[in-house]
């Protein structure tokens, strides 16, 4: 056993870390977001709705002895995120972990989509995890560490189908490269870069979809080997393998969770 560590219980050990979620007020980050409030980590929870928060908020508390704040911010505002980080570690003092859970969808055809739609799709999806990033950065190298893990997709990997997305395909696959470069940057100041990619996973906002395109549930089930769409709480146990000293020496590197759709 490394003298590092006591047990091999102790890799998997957050007690008493502080964490950012963005997109917290539903999916997996929400999923996640109570993930880290169980293994003892205080959680601010970043969104754009300040009920579904605050609610997220509350269920953590009625659980968990953990510390939670609620942050209403938008990452469309990067001076909003610099004052959101601020109040994070004024707060809590230091921030060990950050996970990027936010993100939009859109289905349209690449014919048919518009300068806005191509914009806001980018700017929520890459450049606003990119300035999340850094600002949280920031405070990391100041410590000497800490985690960072951004939610990509199975779609920055592949072309979607039947549904047409170039604009979310093209930022998912742009957030696996960002997460590729910070690690190799922020390596040195010992700060772990890591990147979950989820498959279909039942979201509100896949709820929504499979009630308005009820065939597309069934499409995308015979997509996956496990014949079905994954639950948020599915993400959490990558999430918390990221977020601990498990992962000390992962760097860099992407963690598929899709049933198997991409192995096909």
């Amino acid at each position: 056993m490394d003298a590092k560590y006591e047990s091999v219980k102790d890799l998997f050990k957050l007690d008493g870390k502080k964490a950012i979620i963005t997109g917290a007020g539903s999916g997996i980050g929400r999923s996640i977001a109570f993930g880290l409030a169980e293994y003892g980590v205080d959680v601010a929870l970043f969104g754009r709705t300040s009920e579904k928060l605050i609610k997220v908020q509350q269920e953590i508390e009625e659980k968990f002895p953990t510390k939670t704040l609620v942050v209403n911010m938008d990452v469309l505002d990067s001076r909003r995120i610099g004052e959101s980080v601020r109040e994070v570690i004024e707060e809590f003092g230091k921030i060990d972990i950050l996970v990027n859970s936010h993100g939009i969808g859109q289905w349209v055809k690449a014919e048919e989509m518009t300068e806005k739609d191509w914009d806001t799709m980018i700017d929520t999806n890459l450049k606003g995890v990119f300035f999340m990033c850094q600002a949280v950065a920031q405070q990391m190298i100041k410590q000497k560490g800490g985690k960072i893990i951004t939610i990509s997709s199975i779609s920055g990997m592949i072309a979607n189908r039947p549904q047409s997305q170039a604009h979310y395909n093209t930022a998912k696959a742009g957030v696996l490269n960002l997460t590729k470069c910070l690690a190799v940057e922020w390596a040195k100041y010992n700060i772990n870069v890591n990147c979950i990619s989820p498959g279909y996973t039942l979201t509100a906002m896949i709820e929504r979809r499979f009630k308005t395109n009820p065939e597309m549930e069934g499409i995308w089930k015979s997509y996956v080997p496990l014949g079905r769409v994954a639950e948020p709480i599915e993400m959490v146990g990558a999430a918390i393998f990221l977020a601990s000293k498990a992962s000390s020496y992962i760097t860099g590197t992407n963690i598929v969770v899709d049933g198997g759709y991409t192995a096909w």
